[in-house]
């Protein structure tokens, strides 16, 4: 079975057809029966049109703040996958420099406009997004659009809601039964992981089992609040015992300090995510394909269940009600948000002042800064075969960063063709994964089937049965370059 993403295909008619393995794409190119239509997302038209039923998919996605993760699944076999990620941060970041340039010019009392009062965020319609928010739903919802239009696909899937899932199974729950249901505590720890960066606050470790652990004891007086609670490791858990954090970690005032700090620090992620999952919702229903839902405690046990690892692509895999998945595809295709280039003609320093003019002029030579293109170089010291990004300039002598040398280096346009066109994305190839099922431990067995009935005792909030086990960490192998051209991998970010 192919250990990379299926190719997506088109009829010579440009309508999608059903993605069709590595293997089968590479006999058509051969034999003459299609050509190269898209580099990324890989993509191949045939020279002849296809009627008759086409075998469907259905895009899975599972939202982040920094990361989105994507997954076309047929029939239960997730045939290509990607992780995509977003740039929301650097946009901030651009509107807060923009607009202490602004500020300074005003005080400067240099020549500039007055500042408007229709451009506040209580005069914005409806609905309305920062542009670091509303970035993220149209990364999202572009990439859709693309999957829609290469591949054949009948629906949308992606995780938005909690449904309550303990109400759907005995429709008489209430009161207490409610905090002892099946997801018990699934919540709680995931959103401590998020916070916490699923590191013990005490020694820092990763990939280990970490529980559950209250900052200040509740058997002096702390409590199961969310800002009371943080993640620690089997050995500083016992450690601590019932200590108070004060006495426990006296001699590190600056960790104290942090952990504290951190402890009451909101999730800004969290929020994101939480502000833009119904405006990516409508945004996806503008395809005119049914968009379903699914919420992340779901999520986690289909994860849990298959014995899945903790990545993007596979929460986007596992979302939603599935009884079973298998992973045709092992190695995601990376897509990094790079955006078009800034309009800013003036160039300044960190004070603010002209520095260097831009060229209006963007196309020289028929290449765009960005473009991707493979430079063939006849002769001289840099003499070879490169696929790179392309920084062009109107001399003719083009910069490309060479992999093999570590640097940049200086190529003429003559040598360059260009294999993709800037599209404000960067691409790469995410590290080939070996997936090994594991086993879950009887306690969350009895909570995945539904079998049997959890003893309450069983599922304690802060039981460290359920809470410290997590999917054993896959072997990761090195990077792999597959045969032929067209499957080139090279980080191209």
């Amino acid at each position: 079975m192919s250990k990379t993403n299926y190719v997506l295909v088109v009829d010579t008619n440009k309508h999608p057809l059903s993605p069709c393995k590595p293997g089968v794409a590479r006999s058509l190119l051969k034999a003459g029966k299609a050509a190269v239509f898209r580099r990324y997302p890989f993509t191949i038209i045939l020279k002849k049109e296809v009627e008759g039923d086409i075998l469907k998919s259905q895009i899975k996605i599972d939202p982040g703040s920094k990361t989105t993760g994507l997954a076309l699944v047929q029939n239960g076999v997730v045939i290509w996958a990607a992780e995509l990620q977003h740039r929301g941060q650097l946009i901030k970041q651009s509107l807060d420099n923009r607009r202490s340039l602004r500020r300074n010019r005003r005080n400067r009392k240099t020549r500039y406009r007055q500042p408007r009062f229709l451009n506040r965020v209580k005069s914005k319609p409806k609905g309305w997004l920062a542009p670091s928010l509303m970035h993220r739903v149209e990364n999202v919802s572009t990439w859709v659009n693309k999957l829609i239009k290469f591949s054949a696909v009948d629906s949308v899937m992606m995780e938005l809601v909690r449904f309550d899932t303990q109400k759907m199974t005995n429709p008489d729950v209430s009161g207490v039964q409610y905090q002892q249901g099946e997801l018990t505590g699934y919540e709680v720890r995931e959103y401590l992981l998020e916070k916490f960066d699923r590191t013990c606050v005490y020694c820092q470790a990763k990939n280990v089992p970490l529980e559950v652990e209250h900052i200040q004891p509740k058997s002096k007086g702390g409590s199961n609040r969310i800002s009371n609670l943080t993640l620690a490791c089997r050995p500083c858990n016992q450690s601590k015992g019932n200590q108070d954090i004060q006495d426990f970690l006296s001699g590190k005032p600056s960790l104290l300090k942090r952990i504290l700090n951190q402890a009451k620090q909101p999730l800004k992620d969290a929020a994101a995510v939480n502000s833009t999952r119904w405006k990516l919702k409508e945004s996806l229903e503008l395809t005119g394909l049914p968009v379903f839902t699914g919420n992340g405690a779901l999520t986690k046990y289909n994860r849990c269940r298959l014995g899945l690892p903790k990545t993007h692509w596979l929460d986007a895999a596992s979302v939603g009600e599935i009884d079973n998945l298998v992973i045709a595809t092992h190695q995601p295709l990376l897509i990094k948000s790079f955006g078009f280039g800034s309009r800013q003609m003036c160039r300044t320093d960190k004070y603010g002042f002209p520095t260097r003019h831009c060229s209006r002029q963007k196309v020289h030579f028929g290449f765009t800064t960005g473009d991707i293109v493979k430079a063939d170089i006849p002769k001289g010291k840099y003499a070879g075969k490169y696929t790179a990004r392309v920084t062009v300039r109107s001399t003719g002598s083009f910069a490309i960063k060479s992999l093999t040398h570590g640097k940049q280096i200086d190529v003429n346009h003559k040598y360059c063709k260009a294999i993709h066109k800037l599209d404000g994305y960067g691409y790469g190839f995410g590290e080939l994964i070996n997936i090994n099922p594991t086993k879950l431990n009887p306690v969350e067995t009895q909570i995945v089937k539904g079998r049997i009935a959890a003893n309450p005792t069983q599922l304690n909030l802060f039981d460290s049965s359920i809470f410290a086990v997590e999917s054993s960490e896959s072997k990761i192998h090195k990077k792999q370059k597959v045969k032929g051209d067209d499957y080139e991998q090279l980080s191209l970010f």
